[in-house]
């Protein structure tokens, strides 16, 4: 039996999620999502795993484009994990449902809880609290992978019911308006025009003009710019100058280059 596992990642979450549930299952491909991607994906796989951050409690835009493009096959096992920093709400119930529109069956959906990346609200805590969620990460990815090998077949793990309907709402009111959410980007003087924040960008959402980054309107609110950003130049409104930066530790910035890159051939 052969497993392909595809992420999508800002900060490297997902990519050490994807990467190390690979290792404990044996899998094939652990590669990026990408557009259209799912409609190559699995081939020579009885499995697909697909590994992402909940963004705004919800599923990212990628996340939906890769799952409409998959080719529907009723003898392959689906099975995603939702990486979150606390609150998963409904978001793989959103998938499950997002899933059986395009006639597959989602068979089971696990939450993991990582060190926050939405620096809007802070940096990602202290290296104490850090470290426990690396390690009940790791954990998690062990019953993960047991209950993959077996092809079991489980309910998808959510929140609490107030915080599936109000966040939900809340991810429905905000969904439309995430590509222009790049409005409050800024550069402060360190910017040395490195093109980091262009290289890394899934999206291609960046571009330097006059030796600056400009955002295109079509975030994907993943907030790799503003994380990897080499010199720490790149904000997000007034209070970020002030909050650390957060990359998973175990993940380096030629594998977030080597993620976002297109495929070869693919412009």
């Amino acid at each position: 039996m052969r497993t392909d596992l595809y992420y999508c990642t800002g900060t490297g979450n997902s990519l050490w999620i994807a990467r190390t549930l690979a290792g404990r299952l044996g899998a094939g491909r652990v590669s990026p999502m990408r557009p259209a991607a799912g409609e190559v994906s699995g081939s020579g796989a009885d499995a697909i795993g697909i590994v992402f951050p909940v963004h705004i409690w919800g599923l990212p835009q990628r996340v939906i484009a890769f799952v409409e493009s998959l080719v529907p096959n009723p003898a392959r096992y689906h099975f995603a994990v939702a990486v979150n920093a606390g609150q998963v709400a409904a978001t793989l119930v959103q998938l499950e449902r997002l899933m059986a529109k395009r006639g597959m069956a989602l068979a089971a959906g696990f939450e993991i809880a990582m060190p926050s990346n939405y620096i809007p609200w802070g940096g990602p805590g202290p290296r104490e609290k850090q470290q426990a969620r690396f390690d009940g990460a790791t954990r998690k990815i062990e019953r993960i992978a047991a209950a993959v090998s077996a092809r079991e077949e489980l309910p998808v793990e959510k929140g609490p019911r107030w915080q599936n309907v109000l966040f939900s709402l809340l991810y429905r009111l905000s969904f439309r308006q995430v590509p222009r959410m790049d409005g409050s980007f800024w550069v402060d003087e360190k910017c040395n025009a490195c093109g980091v924040c262009t290289a890394i960008c899934p999206s291609g959402n960046i571009a330097l003009a006059a030796e600056r980054p400009r955002w295109l309107h079509r975030c994907e609110q993943c907030f790799a710019c503003i994380q990897w950003c080499p010199q720490e130049a790149i904000q997000l409104g007034k209070k970020t100058p002030q909050y650390e930066r957060y990359r998973h530790p175990e993940v380096m910035l030629r594998e977030m280059l080597a993620a976002a890159a297109p495929p070869e051939g693919g412009g």
